[in-house]
C-alpha cells in the first residue's frame, strides 16, 4: 500500500524552498520601488505555510520510499512546485491568466523557455529574476533527479548510471544529503563565474546574473524579448556558448574532475559524442551560409552557426538572430536537433546522446549477426556490455516517447492550430527546447496567441518530456495503484 507521508515530506521541503526563493524577488521588486513586492510577500507566505505544515505533519517518514512512492513523489513534484509557482506571476502587474502563470511556471522549472510574457523590456525586475530563479531551481532539480531517481526507477535506460549510494529505493531520502552538497556548491560556482564573464563582457550586472542562471540551466529565459539578440556582442554570444555546453555535460563527471580525476570529463564518450556533434553541425551550417552567402563574414556565420546549434541542441532555446530566415533547410535541420539534446546527469534534455548511442550500438550489433549468424556480438557503451534489459528500455523510450509526441501534435491540432505550429510546439515543449517554428511561436515569437486549451495540453507535454516520459506514464497504468 502507497505511504503517501514520505511524499508530503519532501513536497512540503520543496514548497518551502520555493517559498524562500520567492524572498529574493521580493526584496528586489521592494528595493526598486515595485508594488509587486506586495504580491511576491503574499505569494511567500502562502507557500512557506503549505510547505512547512506539509513538512511538520509527515516528519520523520522519510527513512523509506519504496518504488511505486518514488515515481509518484517526482510527479507531483513537478505539478505542484509550478501551480505555487504560478502565484506570483498571476497577481503580478503582467495580468497573466493562472493558464499562462502556470504555462509560465511550467516552462521555468522544467527549464523548457517557452513563454507567454510579452514586453520583457519592460516587465518588473522581481519577475523577470522570479523566471530566472525557476529556471535555475529547476536545472538543479533536474541533475539530481537523473543522479538519484531516474537510474533507480529504470527510466528509458538510465540504470546505466545508477549510482552505489541509491542503490535501492530506500537508500534515496538519506543519500541525497550525501551528494546534493557538492553538486549544489558545484553549480552555484558555475553560476557565480558564468554571471562574471557575463559582466565583463558588457552585460549590467542584473542582465548578467539572470542570463547566467539560465543558461547553466539550459533554460533559455531571457531579460529581453529580443533575447541574446538585444545585446548584438559576440563576447557575450561565446561566454553563453560556453556556459550551455557546461550545463549540458553530466555533472558527476565534474564532481570527480575537482576530485582528481580530470580525465574523466573526456573519458566519457557520451560528452564525446555529445561534442563532436556539435563541431559537425556547426561546420555544415557554416558551410551552408557561405554557400548561400547569408550573413556578413567568416566570422558572423561561424558565431551565429555556432550560438543557435548549441542553443538548440543543449536546449537552451536562446536566440541571437532569426534563423528562421535562412532558409528551409535550417528550419527542418533545427526541428530535428531539438529532440536530440544533450548528455545524461546534466540540465540538458531531449532523449539524450546515451540514448542515441545504445541504439546505434545495438543495431550495429544486430546487423553483424545477421550477416555472421553464429557469432557472437554484443553492443557495449563506454566499455561496458549493454544488458538487454537496458536495450528494451532505451527502445521503449524512443517508442513512447515519439508516440507522445504524435499525439500531442494532434491535440494541438484539434484546438485550432495550424499544422505546423502543432507539430513544432509538440516538438519543442517535450524536447524542453523553448522556441517552435513559424510566424507565432517562432524564434522571435510567443506561445501568448494559443488558446488555453493547447497552453494546458503543452503543460502536460513539458512535464512528460522532462520526466523522460516513463516516469508520467506508468502513474497511468491500474497495475502501478494496485497493492
Amino acid at each position: 500500500m502507497l505511504d503517501f507521508r514520505p511524499i508530503l515530506l519532501v513536497n512540503g521541503l520543496l514548497l518551502t524552498t520555493l517559498g524562500a526563493a520567492m524572498l529574493i524577488p521580493t526584496l528586489v521588486d521592494l528595493s526598486a520601488g515595485h508594488s509587486d513586492w506586495g504580491v511576491f510577500a503574499a505569494s511567500t507566505l502562502l507557500t512557506l505555510f503549505m510547505g512547512v505544515s506539509l513538512a511538520l505533519t509527515n516528519w520523520g517518514s522519510g527513512d523509506r520510499l519504496s518504488l511505486k512512492e518514488a515515481f509518484l513523489l517526482v510527479v507531483m513534484a513537478w505539478i505542484l512546485l509550478p501551480a505555487f509557482s504560478a502565484l506570483p506571476l498571476t497577481f503580478s502587474g503582467l495580468n497573466l491568466s493562472y493558464t499562462d502563470a502556470y504555462f509560465e511556471a511550467m516552462s521555468g522549472l522544467t527549464t523548457t523557455g517557452a513563454t507567454v510574457i510579452v514586453g520583457l523590456d519592460d516587465a518588473p525586475p522581481g519577475i523577470l529574476l522570479w523566471r530566472s530563479l525557476l529556471q535555475w531551481l529547476g536545472g538543479l532539480g533536474i541533475v539530481f533527479m537523473a543522479i538519484a531517481l531516474l537510474p533507480m526507477l529504470q527510466v528509458g535506460g538510465m540504470q546505466l548510471f545508477k549510482v552505489e549510494a541509491f542503490d535501492t529505493a530506500e537508500k534515496v531520502l538519506p543519500s541525497a544529503a550525501q551528494i546534493a552538497g557538492s553538486l549544489s556548491s558545484l553549480y552555484i560556482a558555475f553560476t557565480f563565474f558564468c554571471a562574471l564573464f557575463l559582466w565583463s563582457s558588457g552585460m549590467d550586472a542584473f542582465d548578467a546574473i539572470n542570463h547566467a542562471m539560465t543558461s547553466i540551466a539550459t533554460g533559455g529565459f531571457s531579460t529581453h524579448d529580443a533575447s541574446i539578440g538585444y545585446f548584438d556582442n559576440a563576447a557575450i554570444d561565446i561566454v553563453l556558448i560556453m556556459a550551455m555546453i557546461v550545463g549540458s555535460i553530466p555533472f558527476l563527471l565534474y564532481i570527480q574532475a575537482v576530485q582528481g580525476k580530470p580525465l574523466a570529463l573526456w573519458k566519457d564518450s557520451q560528452v564525446r559524442v555529445f561534442l563532436s556533434i556539435l563541431v559537425l553541425l556547426v561546420l555544415c551550417l557554416t558551410i551552408y551560409q557561405n554557400s548561400y552567402e547569408i550573413n556578413d563574414g567568416l566570422g558572423e556565420r561561424v558565431l551565429y552557426a555556432s550560438f543557435n546549434v548549441v542553443s538548440i541542441l543543449t536546449g537552451t532555446g536562446y536566440t541571437n538572430h532569426d534563423y528562421a530566415s535562412w532558409g528551409s533547410f535550417v528550419v527542418v535541420l533545427f526541428f530535428v536537433i531539438m529532440f536530440i539534446g544533450g548528455c545524461a546527469g546534466s540540465t540538458s534534455c531531449g532523449v539524450k546522446i546515451f540514448r542515441l548511442q545504445v541504439l546505434m550500438a545495438s543495431m550495429h550489433a544486430q546487423i553483424k549477426q545477421i550477416v555472421h549468424p553464429h557469432g557472437v556480438f554484443v553492443p557495449r557503451y563506454n566499455g561496458r556490455p549493454i544488458t538487454d534489459s537496458v536495450a528494451a528500455s532505451v527502445m521503449g523510450f524512443f517508442f513512447l516517447f515519439f508516440f507522445c509526441f504524435g499525439i500531442i501534435a494532434i491535440l494541438l491540432n484539434l484546438t485550432g492550430l495550424d499544422f505546423l505550429t502543432s507539430v513544432s510546439a509538440a516538438g519543442t515543449t517535450i524536447s524542453n527546447v523553448g522556441p517552435g517554428l513559424g510566424d507565432i511561436i517562432g524564434p522571435m515569437g510567443t506561445f501568448a496567441p494559443l488558446p488555453d486549451a493547447s497552453k494546458w495540453i503543452l503543460s502536460v507535454s513539458m512535464l512528460i518530456g522532462r520526466l523522460e516520459v516513463f516516469t508520467v506514464l506508468v502513474l497511468l497504468s491500474p497495475s502501478f495503484w494496485r497493492n
